[in-house]
């Protein structure tokens, strides 16, 4: 079985995904195809490489992931095609791949030169296809791009380790559907800077003047803040790291209508979160 996921910022309101997966199958028509999101926000590339990663090891190896964000070719955004820890990634060469290989060395990246081979007026989605459908079928990425060692780097947004090693600074990168605040900040990052010191978690310094704005512990579950029968924990923050190893802040069995960090904490993307070593 052939598996092709699908991840974008196209929405589901208009006809992108459909016609997407229409010249997936008349390319292929044995493929599988799997969406992992198309609610991606717009040129989000941050985001995309998150929800990527964290979805990824899900799937056999030799799945191809298909990356459908800011993918316009131009002088500085190429086309790119990769095979990282048994997967293969095709999207633009606009810094998602960059965080994705942080953790580990990829075995071939390939910039993509097909596009003079395609009939005229093809699209950009339309090379992503093809190659998507070359890779699922076998095909080797010698043969739709040439090799490259180089890809661009995403320098924004990177956890800050401080100069005495005393903090992390990370940033939000996104906010799931329970208002969960998902941060840049990786259970590697903090096990290899905290060794084992105490520590809190300061969320925002406004926050912090009502002392609402720090977190002195880090759980394994949401379920872990409750120690106690007889009191209501609703609503109560709590930090952890999630299944794809990242620090998330939330609300202990928050909803839409009684909200999620995000709201209740003031916290969005891009904001900044500290861990300070005690």
């Amino acid at each position: 079985m052939s598996i092709i996921t699908l991840t974008s910022d196209y929405g589901l309101r208009d006809h992108f995904v459909g016609a997407l997966k229409g010249k997936i199958l008349t390319e292929f028509a044995e493929a599988k195809i799997i969406d992992i999101s198309h609610d991606i926000d717009p040129f989000n590339t941050v985001e995309a490489a998150y929800i990527v990663e964290a979805a990824y090891s899900s799937f056999p190896k030799g799945t191809v992931h298909l990356i459908g964000v800011d993918i316009e070719a131009g002088t500085d955004n190429r086309h790119i095609a990769m095979e990282w820890n048994g997967h293969f990634f095709v999207c633009a060469d606009n810094g998602i791949l960059s965080l994705l290989t942080d953790r580990f060395v990829p075995e071939k990246i390939v910039s993509i030169n097909i596009h003079d081979r395609l009939p005229e007026g093809s699209a950009d989605l339309d090379v992503f296809v093809t190659v998507a459908c070359h890779i699922a079928k076998g095909g080797q990425l010698n043969v739709i791009g040439r090799e490259t060692d180089k890809i661009k780097e995403v320098t924004e947004l990177r956890p800050v380790v401080g100069s005495d090693n005393a903090s992390i600074k990370g940033y939000v990168v996104y906010i799931d559907h329970f208002g969960n605040v998902v941060t840049n900040i990786s259970r590697k990052l903090f096990n290899e800077v905290g060794k084992g010191r105490q520590y809190e978690i300061v969320l925002r310094e406004s926050l912090n003047r009502f002392g609402l704005g720090t977190i002195r512990q880090i759980r394994n579950r949401y379920s872990d803040i409750v120690t106690s029968k007889n009191q209501n924990y609703d609503g109560e923050k709590l930090a952890l790291f999630n299944e794809a190893g990242n620090l998330e802040i939330a609300l202990y069995r928050s909803s839409r209508i009684t909200g999620g960090a995000s709201t209740l904490l003031g916290l969005g993307y891009r904001d900044a979160i500290t861990i300070n070593f005690l």
